[in-house]
């Protein structure tokens, strides 16, 4: 048997090729998850982060493995927040608050995502792992897109969904801004990278 895979299973949400805003159904689904804010850029709490979700996803593979239950990691995937939205179009990336994921197969208990936490802390020391959690999400109804460039070339996509297409299919946004990163921005020139940009949204009154 092949080992579950979160882009096969849900191929139209880590795998899209629509470059213009599109509405899909986003199911419910666990992650791997660590809260945090400022530059992602720059901030170390961010860089921490980062390696406490793969080192512990990681750790949860291989253990899924050796029991016959293996699965391909997730590729790491975003939730950004600010108190003022504008901050997200101007790039004003130090008011910037995230809560970074990593996808769980649907067979990982907690048990063994706790399992896989401790060890990893264990081997890594970083702190990060200590405040990885369990989160759930069931996103809905949501304005789904695959960007192709820079993450700083973002804002003008963004700022259509607000301006133009939500008004336009009578939406208006509900939770928070999420971004999955298909390509690793060490190995991919910056004009190639692959982004899926969401954002849930409801009808307005």
């Amino acid at each position: 048997m092949a080992p579950y895979d979160i882009k096969r299973e849900l191929r139209q949400l880590y795998a899209p090729r629509n470059t213009g805003w599109a509405l899909v159904d986003v199911p419910e689904q666990r992650f791997l998850a660590v809260d945090g804010a400022g530059n992602p850029n720059t901030a170390p709490a961010y860089a921490r982060a980062v390696e406490a979700l793969y080192a512990t996803a990681y750790t949860l593979k291989f253990a899924a493995k050796r029991t016959g239950d293996d699965f391909v990691v997730g590729p790491l995937e975003g939730l950004w927040w600010a108190d003022d939205p504008a901050v997200f179009t101007a790039r004003a990336k130090d008011a910037w608050h995230w809560t970074m994921l990593i996808s769980l197969p649907p067979s990982a208990t907690p048990e063994q995502v706790e399992h896989a936490r401790t060890a990893a802390l264990a081997k890594k020391r970083n702190p990060a792992i200590a405040q990885l959690r369990l989160h759930s999400l069931h996103e809905g109804r949501s304005a789904q897109v695959l960007h192709v460039g820079s993450y700083d070339d973002e804002a003008p996509i963004l700022a259509h969904l607000h301006d133009d297409y939500l008004d336009a299919h009578r939406l208006r946004p509900r939770g928070q801004h999420h971004e999955i990163y298909l390509s690793d921005p060490r190995r991919t020139a910056p004009e190639r990278l692959r982004t899926v940009l969401r954002q849930p949204v409801e009808p307005c009154d």
